[in-house]
């Protein structure tokens, strides 16, 4: 099957010993959100190879927590990717908030998706997690990460986590971000060089002044130690999609603390906080789905909603014991004007088809990413859209296919965008087919492959 070998190939090419990197040329490093969603289809072809996935991510966790969103490979130029290790300077700037020495890495975040990979990686061969003391070693990490998120980035002290620059929600230059970033005063273009547009169309990517925007929240972030107490930081946004991903993984974790002989009461009390503040802080009605929130704007102190329309809104149909009316609308604003699931595109775009911002192209501000598409898949079935989720399901493999494993694709068109043979496209189609129960005896003999294959 075209599709099983393509996402092998992938995964293997991409496969750096320890870890897998999203694509060669433009992320050459081991990225924080994409390791989860490539484990949770990796796990198809080698549980080994899934377990080392997150277990290196997560050697790479800060003392009070934080799992940085990149983790950098120190026999890759300097030069490759911007910010380097030498620009976040982790092992020294963030010292106070326990950064490993041992290794570099970014001091921002990305969701955290982390606890629902590992809970799927156990579940693929039980039986071999225990024997690894996979979740045993795992479960005290995971826990950390979510208190870490719980503790530190309740900004808004009404519940909900916050991030605090455009990188952390994985969305990087959505829509969403253009108020709260019009505060923010650029770094001098002359001050860094974007390495991504070595490998990128300049009109796929963020603009200079968005990146010049990025750099300065960032050398904020790390100038102040990478702490999260003291004065509000410029950049300050609770986002639908970061708090339904903790919810999701709470979730999980709860299963994990149950599998560890903990208890997995604190992890689901805490989902249903979440969940409540979550529906009373970002639901829109009017909207018909969850919306960001400025905590930076309005007069009151509890900030103010973002009136753009990102996937991101949609993600809480991820989220376990969501209301059903909530649940419910999600379902059709998913399908109606503004995102067209399987009436206008068959796959959903990451920004209101109706926006004034709206781009086909631009990474982040129209088109669909298969990870986005993946959530979901799993949100419309967990909701009892089994058609709905069943054509987009189709949707996604056919698309994989047919734009080499494209980062990004054009909603209207499926054609290929960003770089091609993306690692989490191949792993969550590999996933999407293994499901769908579309991949048969050729799995079995790809498993075989890759078991062969040196670590």
């Amino acid at each position: 099957m075209r599709l099983l070998r393509g996402a092998r190939r992938v995964l293997l090419e991409n496969w750096t010993g320890t870890s897998t990197v999203p694509s060669r040329g433009l992320y050459p490093h081991q990225w924080s959100w994409d390791s989860a969603f490539i484990a949770i289809g990796l796990r198809h072809l080698s549980v080994r190879r899934a377990q080392r996935e997150l277990e290196t991510l997560l050697s790479a966790q800060w003392g009070d927590g934080r799992i940085p969103h990149i983790v950098f490979n120190p026999a890759v130029p300097l030069d490759a990717y911007f910010p380097s290790p030498d620009f976040w300077r982790s092992s020294s700037a963030g010292a106070a908030a326990g950064a490993p020495t041992a290794v570099e890495s970014s001091g921002i975040v990305q969701p955290p998706v982390h606890a629902l990979a590992c809970r799927l990686v156990h579940l693929a061969d039980p039986r071999a997690s225990a024997r690894r003391g996979f979740l045993d070693r795992l479960y005290p990490r995971l826990a950390a990460w979510h208190r870490y998120l719980a503790e530190c980035r309740d900004l808004g002290g009404h519940g909900l986590v916050s991030v605090v620059h455009p990188w952390e929600p994985g969305m990087d230059n959505s829509p969403c971000w253009d108020a709260p970033l019009a505060r923010v005063e650029p770094a001098p273009p002359g001050t860094f060089r974007r390495a991504d547009l070595d490998h990128g169309a300049a009109a796929d990517r963020p603009t200079d002044l968005d990146y010049g925007r990025y750099v300065r929240l960032a050398a904020d972030y790390r100038d102040r130690g990478y702490h999260d107490d003291g004065p509000p930081p410029a950049f300050a946004v609770e986002d639908p999609g970061v708090n339904a991903l903790l919810i999701a993984s709470e979730h999980a974790l709860a299963d994990i603390a149950a599998a560890v002989g903990a208890d997995p009461a604190p992890h689901l009390a805490r989902a249903r906080r979440l969940t409540a503040a979550l529906v009373e802080r970002l639901w829109d009605p009017a909207a018909g789905l969850f919306l960001c929130r400025d905590l930076r704007a309005g007069h009151m102190g509890g900030g103010a909603l973002i009136p753009e329309r990102s996937a991101a809104g949609l993600l809480p149909l991820i989220v376990p014991g969501l209301p059903d009316e909530i649940a419910a609308a999600l379902i059709r604003t998913a399908s109606g004007d503004h995102f067209g699931l399987g009436t206008s595109v068959r796959l959903v775009p990451s920004y209101d088809l109706l926006g004034a911002a709206f781009d086909a192209s631009r990474y982040w501000r129209g088109p669909a990413w298969f990870n986005v598409n993946w959530l979901v898949e799993r949100g419309l079935r967990l909701h009892g859209a089994v058609d709905r989720a069943d054509a987009l399901r189709s949707a996604a493999l056919d698309t994989a296919v047919s734009s080499g494993f494209a980062e990004y694709v054009d909603p209207y068109t499926g054609e290929a965008r960003g770089t091609r043979d993306f690692a989490w496209t191949a792993a969550l189609a590999l996933d999407l087919l293994v499901t769908s129960g579309g991949a048969g005896t050729e799995l079995v003999t790809a498993e075989r492959e890759m078991a062969a294959e040196p670590e």
